[in-house]
């Protein structure tokens, strides 16, 4: 388990290895190519050490590296902008956000798939700014209204990703606390709950239900998050979120069974059409 930005250098660097590998070169080859030492190229696949704008593209040049897709995802696990693709506008909050939670931005603005299971409040994506106001407020106590004000910001622009082209593909499974917990108030909790079921309608989200009826299941260890890229599966990564850290798992066993928790809390939980009646149910209530 490791932190954000070494999982992303260990990502790009096994991902540029396997590039290299495939254009039939050494490392010293390609050393040469690019006008590096060959310990330079090993300690950039070996995610000892970062890599620049400049010497990611280098690389992927001289590699023959012409999709754009698979550029793109390599700059942003470098937590670059290539001037392609979804925009890096979190970089403008530098001095507000954590690394942690960047690193987090930058993989939501760059995977095409976003899988979620929640067991206390809504996703942030999905969140209205009263929601996402109160929520916050109750996460960091004492926290001023400027910074409120600037953190419900980047809240509400992180959902752009669902309205971009393409827009991220969202599966979501709340458990039903989520939608009992009232947080900032019923009304506030009844607007999120349209704004839950307004999303839920839109052909990128799939958003279930898995009701107290259910029992115990898989989840119940705790919410998480796996994110999946356009190339390739090995860029895929589960993301881990505690009150004081944020782990970012990257091994194929722990993607494995992430993904098969996954799919059974889909397989137990209400079917989206059952879903949206049952949001509308617990809203009326309030």
């Amino acid at each position: 388990m490791q932190h954000g930005p070494a999982v992303r250098r260990r990502k790009l660097g096994a991902e540029l290895r396997a590039l290299r590998t495939g254009a039939g070169l050494t490392s010293g080859e390609a050393a040469r190519l690019v006008g590096w030492h060959q310990s330079k190229v090993s300690r950039i696949e070996t995610g000892s050490s970062g890599a620049k704008p400049a010497d990611v593209r280098s690389l992927l040049d001289a590699y023959g590296v012409g999709d754009p897709q698979l550029r793109e995802v390599m700059l942003a696990l470098a937590g670059l902008d290539d001037g392609a693709g979804r925009d890096h506008w979190w970089h403008a909050y530098r001095g507000v956000l954590p690394p942690t939670y960047r690193d987090f931005i930058s993989l939501e603005s760059q995977a095409r798939a976003m899988r979620t299971l929640e067991t206390t409040v809504v996703p942030g994506l999905l969140q209205t700014a009263e929601y996402a106001r109160a929520v916050t407020r109750a996460a960091l106590g004492g926290v001023s209204e400027e910074r409120l004000d600037t953190l419900v910001e980047v809240r509400l622009t992180r959902q752009e990703v669902l309205r971009a082209r393409p827009p991220l593909e969202l599966d979501a499974v709340l458990d039903e606390a989520v939608l009992r917990r009232e947080v900032g108030g019923p009304e506030v909790m009844a607007r999120q709950l349209e704004r839950l079921t307004e999303a839920a309608r839109l052909p990128q989200v799939r958003l279930q239900v898995l009701p107290f009826t259910a029992g115990a299941h898989i989840g119940v260890t705790g919410p998480f998050v796996v994110f999946s890229f356009s190339s390739t599966s090995d860029l895929d990564v589960v993301v881990l979120d505690h009150l004081t850290s944020t782990l970012y798992l990257e091994r194929k066993e722990d993607l494995r069974v992430y993904t098969e928790a996954f799919n059974a809390l889909q397989a137990n939980a209400l079917s989206p059409e059952d879903s949206l009646e049952y949001i509308a149910a617990i809203g009326d209530g309030l």
